[in-house]
């Protein structure tokens, strides 16, 4: 929890939870998962309070497998919902994140707090969800096609400063910080369905995606557009590059550098029409996720560093 205006902010998080299914006519059609609560007698979407400590994002998927019983993968962010709740005595703002969330298997176990989940189609969900909050967050989903492909945009992990090192910069490694910084972020990048690695070829960078590596087996293609050497002059050719990652409904990861990062999001979302806020923050150990539909950029989100 955190403070706002003198009283606690309670913060929870989940997600619209969602598969591919054969509709009635043959057809591949999108299905969402809701789930009843007997305690309410509500129909909602799969969502929880934090723990103490825990992230927006550990927390979705932490509540999703308790209340679902299915292992998912992240896609792209569907907003907050901030509401007031009556809490014992007294009224506590509550904050909500939602992200798409890939069903990749799981079954549900009826349990005290959820006794139902039905798998529907978008349309139905929409109708059957009690709240308004809910059924905005469900056709926040609907608004967007639900498969897309997500690049995780990542600067490096802290690697000291360039007049602390003697050797050549381009072998600058990470200090102790930034491999604690490294180790987070293969948490991180482990819940999106990553098949592919490729970074800027200075030391710093590949040490950060290394440990990613080894936990999803894939190897680190090194390329020249992402590092400060080959950006310069060519920033469309790295925006174009950016755009052409990954494939439908799975996840590449780029690791590059703090002086181009701010400057190619900015970019991309101008280019594309997509409204992102400047400064654009990029800290090092930190991600961008970009979704795009095709080449089009859908949804963008900042994951600050997960070690400090």
């Amino acid at each position: 929890m955190v403070e706002q205006a003198g009283k606690p902010v309670v913060r929870a998080a989940g997600g619209v939870v969602w598969r591919q299914a054969v509709g009635a006519n043959g057809d591949q059609e999108t299905e969402v998962a809701i789930i009843h609560r007997p305690r309410y007698d509500d129909w909602s979407i799969p969502k929880g309070k934090l723990v103490p400590g825990e992230s927006d994002l550990e927390g979705a998927i932490r509540e999703i497998a308790e209340e679902t019983g299915y292992r998912v993968r992240v896609g792209r962010p569907l907003g907050e919902v901030t509401y007031v709740k009556r809490m014992g005595t007294e009224d506590r703002q509550k904050v909500v994140r939602y992200w798409s969330m890939f069903a990749e298997g799981g079954m549900f176990t009826p349990t005290r707090e959820v006794d139902q989940l039905r798998w529907v189609p978008v349309p139905e969900a929409v109708d059957t969800l009690t709240t308004d909050r809910d059924q905005k967050v469900m056709q926040a989903f609907a608004a967007l096609p639900a498969v897309a492909r997500t690049v995780l945009l990542v600067r490096h992990g802290s690697a000291g400063s360039r007049s602390s090192w003697d050797g050549d910069d381009l072998t600058r490694p990470l200090d102790e910080l930034g491999k604690a910084q490294s180790d987070g972020l293969t948490w991180l990048l482990t819940r999106f369905d990553v098949r592919d690695i490729v970074s800027s070829h200075y030391t710093r960078c590949t040490m950060t995606v290394e440990p990613l590596s080894s936990a999803v087996g894939l190897s680190i293609r090194e390329e020249f557009l992402l590092s400060e050497d080959g950006y310069a002059g060519r920033e469309h050719d790295a925006a174009t590059l950016l755009r052409s990652l990954g494939s439908d409904n799975s996840a590449a990861v780029a690791c590059s550098h703090g002086d181009m990062i701010p400057e190619l999001v900015h970019r991309i979302g101008l280019e594309d029409g997509f409204g992102i806020e400047t400064p654009v923050p990029s800290k090092k150990g930190s991600v961008w996720s970009l979704t795009f539909a095709e080449q089009r950029l859908i949804a963008a989100e900042y994951f600050p560093p997960l070690a400090n």
